[in-house]
């Protein structure tokens, strides 16, 4: 059976004290959420030794929102993935719509970050999607085959198998607008087909999320879908009766 994941992607919001804060709210609230379901929290990197250490003795998973594509050196301003595993990270982000529009990553880029997050024991949550022209196109097919053949078929099957996707639709991120859950079926299963082809029956085990403007109105429908895992969350993420809503949508 597939892991069921639900991730808080906090983006750059908050400050420390407000990220502890709902930290503890979601600490506090685990007794709602069903136990098969397995919570992620992204905070900015400044909260992570902070609210890790308020999740370090609950279910709640630990991840960041990316790391450099250079192990360590003179790069001012980077993160690097065996930084963010010391402060004890289990997953990141990597390749998320924003880090490829505003800061020009390249599959290039990202293959390179993969490597090292694999390096470091950390989980990578991939990102794939397209963009509302893409989309308008017909497009958006090939645009997410191309992320996925460049940056994981490189990848051995056991490293693939501890990989996390997320599909998002760039065209319904923070605008509030959601993919139908048929329209999010349709993908999630195209990308369980394109995995399928290099990886085999493995592709039925890899944790495929949902990541556009999921919230607690939604959650439901679109985790009904057969090939939809769980969600990684924007905005209703920073709300911890919002995010446990969602969680419990299954």
């Amino acid at each position: 059976m597939r892991k069921k994941i639900v991730a808080g992607n906090w983006k750059m919001n908050t400050t420390v004290a407000e990220g502890v804060a709902l930290a503890k709210d979601l600490v506090a609230a685990l007794g709602q959420v069903p136990s098969d379901v397995n919570l992620v929290v992204a905070p900015p990197f400044v909260h992570l030794t902070s609210v890790g250490e308020v999740i370090a003795d609950s279910k709640i998973a630990l991840s960041a929102q990316n790391c450099a594509n250079k192990a360590k050196g003179a790069y001012t301003g980077e993160v690097a993935a065996a930084m963010i595993a010391g402060v004890g990270c289990e997953y990141v982000i990597l390749g998320h719509s924003e880090r490829r529009q505003y800061y020009g990553e390249t599959s290039a880029t990202l293959v390179e970050k993969m490597a090292l997050a694999f390096e470091n024991g950390l989980k990578p949550i991939y990102c794939v999607g397209e963009m509302l022209a893409e989309r308008e196109a017909g497009n958006h097919f090939a645009v997410v085959r191309a992320q996925i053949e460049e940056v994981l078929f490189g990848l051995t099957a056991e490293q693939m198998a501890n990989v996390v996707i997320a599909y998002e639709p760039v065209w319904a991120i923070g605008i509030g607008v959601t993919a139908t859950s048929e329209q999010a079926q349709e993908i999630h299963a195209f990308i369980r087909k394109v995995l399928a082809e290099k990886f085999g029956a493995l592709a039925e085990e890899i944790t495929i999320l949902y990541g556009g403007s999921c919230k607690p109105s939604n959650a439901k429908e679109l985790f009904a879908c057969p090939d939809i895992d769980g969600g990684l969350i924007g905005g209703a993420a920073l709300k911890a009766a919002d995010f446990i809503a969602i969680a419990q949508s299954y």
